[in-house]
């Protein structure tokens, strides 16, 4: 029977079932008008609405009552069923049906945006890799990665995504970590260093012994947090929730004590008045305060390229006074790009070194080589083709260049050439180290020729959308990946003051708690995979929309469709708008019903009247909702 019950309201609660509740709304407009004659109440086609849409709320309502403790069990699902059965008392079929249908919408809204969350659950799970390349004294063989052991000695080839923490025992190259700090460039290692799970291996094959697996490795780990922050969401009361745990048995002891009060003063009508005080204080305009709001809240986000997925957190985002960025991809671009140029010798100008590294790199797959290639041509810099090329995994490339031997990358590639750099030189590095960029030397065959810095691309908007968040007396900090100097560096350029770096997944989730506890609301905005547990565990989470990754669009609440970060202070102040509009509309409600409630009582206002006061606030609220739809929030 239980079961049956449940697949009863699964297809009253489906899409198909509510359009045709919405159809039944349509025609029950219209018929009259064909017609041109009322139609019978039992002939009333608002009635498919309210059993499609009316019946899986009373159910829930009953629900509450017996699960729920203390005052919980009077819940916004009460409340609009006593809405609907009042309505039906005074024949208004179709503001019963309406009801229904426009709570059955905003239900269905926020079961599409749970299942979005476990599909981007889903495209996390499908990143852990499946199988590694274990050593043995016989050679290789690829072993299922939940047969890896602590001690295992595993190979990671080029490409190859590593299947667990380890600690390299040979061997150099650069890992692509993104997946698990956000940075947005590959990290050197060598023998000594540690890494994780999920990350790729992307130049050099090397040698690692496994330390932590299975569920102890890094991306297991990720995983595991997603799932625990998605569980650890605490519904939130609703601001319709908190008004109608006390004002349904406001509105039903109101009306039972009035008739009682006429019974007692001998007036023969004590259930008419009865009767209307409960119709007047019939709370549809209370109902659509909320929903009506936040449609045409969410309505004007989408024309200015914000999604917010749910009502749920347009209403926190109201109530937001911290926001937690990440940095690359977030506030910057997440893309290196080449910032200076700077010749160290007399012979060779900024074109000519420009060109001869670019060369050089043509053949590169490094990030790094790239963009100084991009640049190059951008420039309309002529490239020469090279003889020879060589690449050497986590410290640069050297190729021959119209003969001439040309080397670009670290110190430690050019001290094997038997290169030093003199004072000038460290001078140069040291400046652009504090200013977060990565420096790439580059030298002949006998000498240092110049150095060419890269740098991620600060988003024009930042520093003034940071001036705007704290003008509103939202306090900014930034949680990253990346390293303290670059963090620092353009933490300062943007105006924010507290800079929390070198964090991994978990280090972001315990950061973000901890200012919860403190009695914050945190909204956190990042792109990557690693910040998922941070907006899943955060007030409201807000993803890039367009070069964020699809497992951080799917943990979020909110997506910025053209990753336009100006547009967070737009959406703090139209949340508050929105809170502040349901609120209002909710008063204005109660003051309407208040003065219906004496007229009731003083038998000016009677059932048909009543309802007539009723509709006209539904009316009032609907109109005050739309004006959030066009109002200017910049």
């Amino acid at each position: 029977m239980k079961h049956l019950l449940h697949e009863i309201l699964e297809k009253l609660e489906s899409i198909p079932a509510t359009v045709i509740g919405g159809i039944s709304l349509v025609a029950s407009l219209l018929l009259p008008l064909i017609l041109q004659a009322e139609l019978p109440i039992y002939l009333d086609p608002a009635w498919i609405a309210i059993v499609i849409s009316g019946i899986p709320l009373a159910v829930l309502a009953i629900k509450r009552i017996i699960k729920n403790k203390g005052i919980s069990k009077i819940s916004s699902a009460l409340l609009i069923t006593v809405g609907m059965i009042a309505s039906v008392a005074i024949g208004d079929i179709f503001a019963a049906g309406e009801i229904a249908f426009i709570m059955a919408i905003g239900e269905i809204l926020e079961d599409k945006t749970t299942a979005r969350a476990r599909k981007g659950l889903k495209q996390l799970i499908s990143l852990s890799p499946v199988q590694g390349r274990k050593v043995t004294a016989d050679g290789e063989i690829m072993i299922p990665a939940e047969d890896i052991c602590v001690g295992d000695v595993l190979r990671i080839l080029p490409g190859e995504t590593i299947p667990v923490d380890g600690v390299i025992l040979r061997g150099e190259t650069s890992v692509d970590q993104s997946v698990m700090t956000g940075e947005s460039l590959p990290v050197d290692k060598e023998a000594g260093d540690s890494v994780y799970s999920g990350t790729v291996n992307r130049f050099g094959a090397i040698d690692m012994e496994a330390v932590k697996v299975g569920e102890d490795s890094s991306l297991q780990r990720l995983i595991r947090m997603v799932e625990e922050a998605d569980g650890k969401v605490a519904p939130t009361q609703r601001i319709a929730d908190k008004w109608a745990s006390w004002l349904v048995p406001v509105a039903l002891l109101l009306a039972i004590i009035s008739g009682a009060i006429k019974y007692f003063m001998g007036d023969p009508d004590f259930l008419l008045v009865a009767v209307t005080m409960l119709v007047v204080f019939c709370p549809c305009a209370l109902v659509l305060a909320t929903p009506t709001a936040v449609m045409a809240a969410i309505g004007q986000a989408t024309k200015h390229g914000v999604i917010i997925k749910s009502g749920e957190a347009l209403e926190k985002m109201g109530k937001v006074d911290t926001v937690a960025f990440d940095k690359t991809g977030t506030l910057t671009y997440g893309k290196p790009q080449v910032s200076d140029v700077v010749s160290l010798s007399e012979d060779t100008d900024e074109a000519s070194l420009l060109s001869l590294a670019a060369s050089a790199e043509r053949r590169s797959e490094h990030p790094l080589g790239k963009a100084i290639v991009a640049y190059a041509k951008e420039k309309g810099v002529v490239l020469s083709d090279i003889d020879t090329f060589s690449m050497t995994a986590g410290k640069g490339v050297s190729a021959t260049v119209n003969g001439r031997g040309v080397h670009c990358g670290n110190e430690i590639i050019l001290s094997g050439c038997g290169i030093s750099l003199d004072d000038r030189a460290h001078q140069v590095l040291d400046v652009f180290r504090k200013q977060g960029k990565v420096s790439i030397a580059v030298a002949d065959d006998t000498r240092l020729l110049g150095v060419i810095a890269l740098s991620d691309t600060l988003r024009p908007t930042s520093a003034d959308m940071v001036a705007r968040l704290e003008k509103d007396g939202v306090k900014a900090l930034l949680l990253t990946g990346d390293n303290r100097q670059t963090a620092a560096y353009f933490a300062g350029l943007v105006g924010i003051s507290e800079v929390n770096a070198e964090l991994l997944p978990e280090d972001k989730v315990r950061r973000i708690e901890e200012l919860e506890q403190a009695g914050r609301s945190v909204c956190m905005i990042g792109d990557g995979i690693n910040d998922a547990p941070a907006l899943k565990t955060a007030t409201v989470g807000v993803a890039m929309g367009t070069m964020g990754s699809d497992i951080a669009v799917e943990a979020a609440d909110i997506a910025l469709v053209g990753d336009d970060i100006s547009k967070i202070p737009y959406l703090k102040r139209l949340s508050r708008a929105t809170v502040k509009t349901i609120k209002f509309s909710i008063s204005l409600s109660l003051l309407i019903n208040l003065a219906a409630i004496v007229l009731s009582f003083l038998e000016i206002l009677t059932p048909t009247t009543g309802a007539l006061v009723h509709n006209a606030g539904s009316v009032l609220v609907v109109l005050i909702a739309a004006l959030l739809y066009d109002r200017k929030f910049d």
